[in-house]
């Protein structure tokens, strides 16, 4: 992780405060239509109940900067420090993952004040000449808590849609009747370009250091495919086509009797989509873009339609001159939303909706970049020792807070991985 510059004024110090008061609020506002029963739930293996999200990462807080920085600093409960541990050895053991949704007690009321007790002892950190260290690792767990923002999210849409009443989280309709804007491609050069985070600001570790790749020339296309695009895969048969498919996509497949993405089912002749806000008629989303599939599908998708994915890299240099708008988390949609044809007048310079939306599924395997080193201790289980076996994914989604990502921001997910805000976008060769 990228360092703050030194020294830090006192009107850094107070702006930091205030940024941190924000994505605290920001996480319990997500949870104002959760009952306590929601906050309970943990309905597949790599999701977590609301209530632990809320819990680990004032832990973050707490393990990585409190206990370290603040002499004196009395923990609210000794057991916190490894019940609420998602996966740092360095730090203590912890609980098996698959059995977080076990954890009735402690209480929801103190989960709660188990937050308080952390901002205030931040509160009085930065009133009293913090170290440079602790403000650094504090905007560390600020972006830390924003990822937990999105993954509650994904976690309670999946914890909904497995209750068979269907319940919604938000109220709200999703009728859009609005028609894509017509895919074309851009064509980029090929040659030597410099990728990977560049700048004072702050940026993971995995996105280090700036380097140079090789690219071949390549073509991207202007927006992500759509419901009705990946509909026409599925009605010619694509989950029956072992050709199609990478060998470990196609066991995938038949293992788990994969017929359409994760939250699409067919009623009747006609296809519903449970959303954030309850099911939606596959009419009125018909052109927005196709989202919860998995590498595999994104990769067999890109196959039948004689094209691919594009590599991380090719992605970076598309996305890099284009601000980072979009239709991400505070925009209030919570699903993707149809990519409109540019305002009439302004030319189709860029691609449409590369942040926000849907993550997009990229060629490229989750490795460190030339030279990189984790950051010392045990932070450096934060990202560095999941390099094996993820793929990488880019830009951002409707449930992705609008401060937490850029253009070299490198998410990543094992290759079957579908519960997430998760599209294509396809990429081709210049011949």
């Amino acid at each position: 992780m990228t360092t703050l510059a030194s020294p830090v004024s006192g009107d850094a110090i107070t702006a930091l405060g205030a940024q941190f008061a924000t994505v605290r609020r920001q996480s319990l506002a997500l949870c104002e239509t959760l009952t306590p029963e929601d906050m309970m739930v943990q309905s597949l293996p790599e999701g977590s109940p609301a209530k632990w999200h809320l819990a680990h990462t004032t832990w973050f807080f707490e393990t990585f900067i409190l206990r370290e920085f603040v002499s004196g600093y009395q923990p609210l409960h000794p057991d916190f420090l490894w019940l609420f541990n998602s996966y740092y050895n360095g730090v203590s053991d912890q609980p098996e993952k698959t059995l977080r949704a076990i954890f009735s007690r402690p209480a929801f009321v103190d989960i709660l004040a188990y937050r308080r007790h952390v901002e205030d002892a931040i509160a009085f950190m930065l009133d009293h000449e913090p170290a440079q260290e602790a403000l650094t690792r504090l905007v560390l767990g600020l972006h830390h808590e924003q990822q937990h923002q999105e993954l509650l999210l994904t976690d309670i849409k999946h914890a909904l849609w497995s209750n068979p009443l269907r319940p919604i989280y938000r109220e709200g309709v999703l009728s859009t009747h609005a028609q894509a804007a017509p895919l074309v491609w851009h064509e980029y050069e090929g040659g030597l370009r410099e990728v990977g985070f560049e700048g004072d600001e702050f940026c993971f570790d995995n996105e280090l250091p700036r380097h140079a790749v090789y690219l071949h020339p390549f073509r991207i296309a202007s927006r992500a495919v759509t419901c009705t695009e990946y509909l026409e895969f599925i009605e010619d048969g694509g989950y029956h086509r072992s050709e199609l498919w990478l060998s470990a996509g196609w066991d995938a497949v038949r293992e788990h009797g994969w017929q359409a993405p994760l939250y699409w089912q067919r009623e009747g002749s006609a296809w519903q989509v449970f959303t954030l806000h309850g099911p939606a008629d596959f009419g009125t989303l018909r052109d927005t873009p196709v989202c919860h599939i998995s590498h595999f599908e994104a990769d067999a998708y890109a196959r039948w339609r004689g094209l691919r994915l594009p590599t991380e890299f090719e992605w970076e240099v598309a996305a890099s001159p284009v601000p980072t708008h979009g239709n991400l988390l505070e925009g209030g949609r919570l699903h993707p939303s149809v990519a409109l044809p540019p305002a009439s007048g302004n030319a189709n310079r860029h691609p449409l909706q590369l942040y926000g939306d849907v993550w997009e599924w990229t060629a490229s395997a989750y490795l460190g970049y030339p030279g990189y080193r984790p950051v010392p201790g045990a932070l450096g289980e934060y990202n560095g020792k999941f390099m094996s076996g993820q793929m990488v994914l880019r830009g951002g989604s409707c449930v992705t807070p609008a401060t937490h990502i850029r253009a070299t921001y490198r998410n990543f997910f094992s290759p079957a991985t579908r519960w997430q805000f998760s599209g294509v976008r396809l990429a081709q060769d210049v011949s």
